[in-house]
């Protein structure tokens, strides 16, 4: 993961992460993402964290993700678990990793 755009001090950081398994390879990276999430969630700064696979395409993952502000993302990406899931999901998936898309809070 890369670190977080520019942001209002103190704002939650919200993102998506997606990624496709390589064929034959969901099972492994969904157990990978299922180990991940506990930990993850166990995060002081961790709002949400909700892995998907999509309906369509079993090997298609998403994860929607929710950090109480900059400082707790920054602690998410430097956690060694994160690390250890980077490691072996690289092998398991098209691309170079994950594509992240930044999102941005609507006003109520």
């Amino acid at each position: 993961m890369s670190t977080t755009p520019s942001q209002v001090p103190g704002e939650p950081v919200a993102l998506y992460a997606e990624f496709t398994a390589l064929p034959g390879r969901e099972d492994e990276v969904a157990a990978l993402l299922s180990e991940l999430t506990v930990d993850v969630r166990r995060e002081p700064g961790n709002l949400a964290f909700d892995p998907h696979r999509r309906a369509s395409n079993p090997r298609e993952f998403f994860v929607y993700e929710v950090y109480r502000d900059a400082e707790a993302f920054q602690a998410h990406i430097t956690a060694p678990y994160g690390a250890v899931f980077n490691g072996a999901l690289g092998d398991l998936i098209e691309g170079d990793g994950s594509v992240l898309t930044w999102l941005t809070p609507l006003p109520a």
